[in-house]
């Protein structure tokens, strides 16, 4: 029997709930619904008015992982779509804006990826974005010296960063912009890499170059792109623990020293909501939004 619940008087159906998703610790389907369900407050305004990539892993993350843009197959009516610009032709996109919805596109088990851009203006860049991403031996460690770096080199600029963990080995630094043309953040982003290499030349590399990367921190500045996506805050990620891409403290960078200190699961995200609220509330704030120079 498929259980059939009711979430803001929409009724869904739940399939395989007592399905382990992430094997390391045994975490169900059910968990997950659990936790995106106790995580809605703080996750929602991060999804809503952005069109979702889904990242998908229904069997766990040894199983088969595939991306979905387009509106997936059986989508019930009452889930809002909206049509997207792609170089290749407009295409329908998933826009998650309630709890009903999350809880549809949670039972599809999925990563959340959004762009740096709203439905209402695609290409105009409402957030800086830099994935740092560790080649080994490096960790979230040496990602958080870069961050430190960055956020420093930000600020210059009257722009205010804020940090979370992918959720996989890296950190992701986060700004609220003015809308700004998303080539021009492009732009910016990498100008702003390319300085960190030339400052730290030991610890990062701007380049995507997989033979640069070992030992260092690749400062990932393409993402701002509008046609690309970033693991949205809260998500989950489909590993074999439920690592989740949570917010942190700069204290938490600051003192950073092993990489465990930086890897939250599933368990760790209601605690963390209670104490700190949404770190990246800011980014909600218009007037702390800021504008490239």
């Amino acid at each position: 029997m498929t259980p059939i619940t009711e979430v803001e008087g929409r009724r869904l159906s739940l399939s395989n709930l007592e399905k382990v998703i992430h094997p390391a610790t045994g975490f169900t389907k059910g968990e997950v619904l659990h936790y995106y369900a106790t995580a809605a407050d703080a996750l929602l305004p991060h999804l809503r008015d952005r069109p979702l990539s889904f990242l998908r892993y229904p069997d766990g993350p040894d199983g088969q992982v595939f991306f979905t843009k387009n509106v997936p197959p059986g989508t019930p009516e009452w889930v809002t779509t909206a049509e997207v610009p792609r170089s290749e032709g407009p295409a329908r996109m998933v826009l998650v804006q309630d709890l009903a919805s999350l809880v549809w596109a949670t039972n599809l088990v999925t990563e959340f990826h959004t762009p740096q851009w709203l439905i209402d203006a695609p290409g105009d860049a409402d957030r800086l974005v830099f994935d740092l991403d560790p080649g080994p031996p490096a960790t979230v460690v040496e990602c958080c010296e870069a961050a430190l770096w960055l956020r420093s080199r930000l600020a210059s600029d009257g722009i205010e960063a804020y940090a979370k963990t992918s959720g996989s080995k890296g950190l992701h630094l986060l700004a609220a912009l003015r809308p700004t043309p998303s080539d021009q953040a492009t732009e910016y982003a990498k100008k702003l890499a390319v300085e960190a290499e030339r400052a730290m030349p030991r610890l990062v590399v701007h380049r995507m170059t997989r033979s640069l990367r070992p030992g260092k921190v690749f400062v990932d500045w393409s993402q701002n792109a509008a046609r690309k996506t970033t693991a949205a805050p809260y998500t989950l990620r489909a590993r074999a623990e439920p690592t989740v891409s949570a917010p942190v403290t700069w204290a938490e960078v600051e003192q950073c020293r092993t990489a465990r200190e930086l890897t939250f699961l599933a368990p760790d995200i209601a605690p963390r909501l209670r104490d700190h609220g949404d770190l990246l509330a800011p980014l909600f704030d218009a007037r702390r939004a800021g504008s490239l120079p």
